[in-house]
Parts: structure tokens; sequence; C-alpha cells
């Protein structure tokens, strides 16, 4: 029985207002309109981004379906719709590519105009409605994406295929976590062999950074975070120093300098703190360094910095989805992991039924897990 062109009626984790649980509802999925898709989910990942949108940190329209790190099969498609059909597995993209905006035909670009995740954030389609409702309630989009549902509705340019082979619940992380770790080592700063690199917050997207850097060939790698739990796995992913800040009375940049003479060439936040967005700059070699900011930053919030940490030469830089190029880029990921060139199996900790949803959030609020995964 195809269901193409019908509402489908599924189960979605809808977010009814800030600081609330997740309650899982029943949703009709409008089918998707010209140059649309309509996705089946098979896997989703729980990121620090969608906890960000819950705790008000970003701020997003209410209702809400978040969830923007998955895999899925294609549904269904709108008319118009030339480089995907129904059956093809895909990975969403938070960053589309539409291939004709000036950050998708500059080659150093990545951020596509046709994203509603930075600066707008209307929680809608192109068109400017919803295809979610819920209880005669029209719930709003994530990110163009909005993966914690059973059937989503995304954008022709906001989702790519990818090998029909590849494990949903693994190569999930393709689709935001992973890659943006990984290409903020290698494809933003561009770490070269024999560097020194400093990682600040060792999630799964810090974690990620640890690989980009071991992957590039950087001879140290200085592994930070308040939390000594996650050493052990830095360890494994190639952290060849770990430091606790709590550990120290001196300042996390000072005890940088201290141990590499004049600082880091490469250092990422990937918190998403002012406060250690500075630190990683100043912990940065005073003349060539490169701090890339990876920690999306907290609403509303403005850095006070002494100039002089950039007048001497650094160089200060933001990434989104580790600067690839999505359409282009997420298909050769897919391929790199299935011929083993990375893992992705430390990176997740728990993988949950989609029904346990909650229970992932509490789990990265306690500092319990790198990624859960859920299945549906």
């Amino acid at each position: 029985m195809s269901t193409a062109g019908k509402v489908i009626k599924c189960k979605a984790a809808v977010l009814w207002e800030a600081n609330k649980p997740f309650s899982i509802e029943d949703v009709e999925v409008a089918p998707p309109k010209a140059h649309e898709v309509r996705i089946k989910i098979l896997a989703t990942g729980i990121c620090r981004s969608d906890d960000h949108v819950v705790t008000g940190g970003l701020v997003m329209p209410f209702p809400i379906i978040l969830g923007h790190e998955a895999a899925g099969v294609v549904e269904s498609v709108g008319e118009g719709v030339t480089s995907l059909k129904p059956g093809d597995k895909v990975i969403p993209l938070f960053i589309p590519q539409c291939g004709e905006c000036s950050a998708c035909l500059n080659s150093k670009g990545n951020m596509c105009i046709k994203n509603d995740s930075i600066g707008s954030a209307a929680g809608l389609m192109a068109d400017g409605t919803t295809r979610f409702t819920c209880k005669g309630k029209p719930i709003h989009h994530f990110i163009g994406t909005s993966t914690f549902t059973e059937y989503t509705v995304v954008h022709e340019t906001a989702a790519v295929k990818i090998d029909s082979a590849a494990p949903p619940e693994k190569i999930c992380l393709i689709g935001c976590g992973f890659s943006t770790g990984y290409g903020a080592a290698l494809q933003t700063a561009k770490v070269e062999a024999g560097s020194t690199c400093a990682v600040f917050g060792l999630g799964g997207v810090g974690l990620s950074v640890i690989m980009g850097c071991k992957a590039a060939g950087a001879s140290r790698i200085i592994a930070i975070d308040i939390n000594s739990d996650k050493f052990a796995k830095a360890k494994e992913l190639g952290a060849t120093d770990c430091i606790n800040p709590k550990d120290h009375k001196e300042p996390i940049h000072k005890v940088l300098l201290g141990m590499t003479g004049y600082g880091v060439d490469y250092s990422f936040e990937v918190i998403g703190r002012i406060e250690t967005m500075v630190a990683a700059l100043a912990s940065c070699h005073y003349n060539y360094g490169v701090s890339v900011i990876v920690g999306v930053p907290p609403a509303a919030q403005n850095i006070t910095f002494d100039p002089m940490l950039l007048f001497s030469g650094r160089t200060w830089k933001g990434s989104v989805f580790g600067g690839w190029k999505s359409k282009d880029s997420v298909p050769k990921l897919v391929a790199d992991y299935m011929k083993k060139k990375f893992v992705l199996d430390p990176l997740i900790t728990h993988t949950l039924p989609f029904s346990k949803i909650n229970e992932g959030f509490d789990l990265l609020r306690a500092g319990k897990s790198i990624r859960s995964v859920l299945t549906f």
C-alpha cells in the first residue's frame, strides 16, 4: 500500500515548551510539496544542540520537533525532485547545499543560504508553512530536518543519497556530530602533520576533532575537560595529554603555554561557552596560532577580549558542519566509514528505542553518554 501523496500518521517527540520533557505524540505528516522529500527515519542521534533548544540556549519557536542527526529512507518525493527517489537511503542535511548561492559557489564556503539553522530560524519550510500537525496545531520544524519523528519532510537540497549498505544506527553521526568535529580539524583548521593541538570539550564533537587531528598527523593533541571520566576515551581516539582545569590554580591558557612554550598551533572550542572561546584563543601560538569555534555560541551573549590577542597574528575562525559542503561530502564520508578509514563505535555509548528519548537526554545532561542513538 503506497503512502505517497497521503498524510502519514506516526509517532514523534514533540517539545511543547522549553525546559519540559519531550512528549511522544501522534502527529500527521503532510506529503512533500514541490522539491521536497518525505523520509522514514531509521535512526537519530541526540546532540547537545537539540538540548540547547530545550534549555533556551538556542532560541527556536515552539511547539517543535527537534533532531537533526539521522539516517533514513525516502518514502516519497514531491514534484520536480530529481536527485532522490523512493527507497534511497539518505542522511538529512541541516546545512543544505543548493549549489547556486554565494556560499555554495565559493570553494571556501559551505553554509548554504537555504539553511534555517542560524539567523532566521523560522521553523518553517520554504513556503512559510509546516508539514507537521499535532492535536490540530501546527508543529515547527527544526533547522530544516526534524528527525525525532518516524517520518519527516525536508527540502530536496537538505538530504543526500548514501550507500544503501551503510548501517543507519552508526552513520547517522555523519549527519552532525562526527562530521562537525572531524571537519573542524581537517577542513576548517587544516591541521598539519607534526603540529600541536588543544581540544576544549570532550563530547562527541570534541572527540571527533581529536580523530581529525590524529588523521592529519598532529604530533601532540591535548584534550581538556572538567569531567576526567572522559579522558580514557579521548586517549583511545588519539589524545596524547589530558588536562582537567579544576586540577590547576592557573588559568587554563597559562597551563597550556607552560606545556608548549608559546602555545599550540591549533585550538578548538567545542563547548559553546564564551569564557572557553577566549581561553582557547589565548592558548594558541601568539603569532601563527589558529583557534576554531566549533561549539554553538549561547544566545544573546557577547565576547570581550584583548584585541592584542589577534593583533599579534593569531587567527580566530568559526566552523559549521566541519566546513564540509554537505551534499558533496556526506556520501564520501559514509564511503570512508565503510572502507574503515575512521571508526564511529567509540562515540556511540548508548542505543535506545525512540520511546526512551527523555532517558537519552538525561544521560547527556548527566555526562554519562557521548552519543545516544535512538532507533525506530
